[in-house]
């Protein structure tokens, strides 16, 4: 994999106006983050076309100055850049196949959420069109896109990256992972598997302390938030382990931390609080257990060392 590409945001008024409305682009599926890429490029002072099957969601942004193509069709005959974001893969699959030809010397960026086998099955399909792929996955909530926080993934076509790069700034960072389209949903998925494990631990912690009547917000403001900061320091080196494959570790080895999840389930169920979300962990380290007898430190979960 060759080494990401970021582009910093940069203001969202557009320099060279006169250069960038020579590029038109459009935008398909009008959900609210749809409607917040096309609201960026419309606002940066692109020609903007827009298309939804629920036609009337198109409105707000045509009051804003987009055109409203009557068919999938005239939206992609309409621009060079053409960014879809849907429910699926399987209903962009058919949406465009209602283009025709239309999608012949096109880049289609699609921002819809998927697997990468799902996104590598669609560039196959995009190029067997005639046209340049590339897959992204959106790091932001609709009201971050255009901001400094804001964060797209992108995998595919070199040149079709940096052909439409300006226009993919105007949602945010842009980074490029890779010519393989897997490659931004690949990433995609696991930074929204640690947000979601993280989201797990923290819905576990406060209904534990809730049992005895802590305020969710006082016990996550005073003690989980610092706690998780401080643990947050030791990623690094838990990568560096997993990288390596020496899952050695002069603290907490893993036969000890499988007692502490053993006591935090107990406690639990005598609060009354399911432990369904900490069982799995509990089993990963379990297993890894008995297989080294609980060497190593919790890096060794990690890059299927729990199997």
């Amino acid at each position: 994999m060759r080494e990401p590409i970021v582009s910093a945001h940069t203001e969202r008024a557009v320099e060279s106006r006169g250069a960038d409305r020579g590029s038109a682009v459009t935008v398909i599926g009008l959900g609210s983050m749809g409607s917040a890429l096309a609201g960026a490029v419309l606002e940066a002072g692109y020609p903007t076309t827009v298309w939804n099957r629920t036609a009337g969601k198109a409105e707000p942004l045509v009051r804003r100055g987009a055109a409203r193509a009557a068919t999938v069709a005239e939206a992609v005959s309409a621009s060079p850049t053409v960014i879809a974001c849907v429910l699926d893969y399987r209903a962009l699959r058919e949406i465009l196949s209602t283009a025709g030809d239309a999608l012949a010397g096109r880049t289609v960026v699609n921002l819809t959420n998927g697997t990468p086998t799902e996104a590598r099955e669609t560039a196959a399909w995009v190029e067997g069109h005639g046209a340049r792929y590339l897959d992204g996955g959106i790091m932001a909530v609709p009201e971050m896109i255009g901001g400094a926080e804001s964060l797209v993934l992108y995998s595919g076509s070199a040149e079709a990256f940096e052909t439409v790069e300006p226009v993919l700034r105007r949602f945010g960072s842009a980074m490029y992972l890779g010519a393989d389209p897997g490659l931004a949903s690949l990433h995609d998925l696991a930074l929204l598997a640690g947000m979601y494990a993280l989201f797990a631990g923290f819905l576990h912690a406060v209904a534990l302390v809730g049992t005895e009547g802590v305020r969710a917000t006082e016990f996550t403001s005073s003690l989980l938030i610092p706690w998780l900061e401080a643990m947050m320091t030791s990623l690094p080196e838990l990568a560096a382990q997993i990288d390596a494959r020496d899952y050695a570790s002069t603290e907490s080895n893993l036969a000890m931390q499988a007692v502490a999840v053993a006591n935090i389930i107990e406690a639990s169920e005598a609060q009354g609080v399911r432990a369904e979300l900490m069982e799995p962990i509990q089993e990963l380290i379990e297993r890894r257990v008995a297989r080294t007898g609980g060497m190593g430190g919790v890096s060794a979960l990690g890059g299927g060392g729990g199997g």
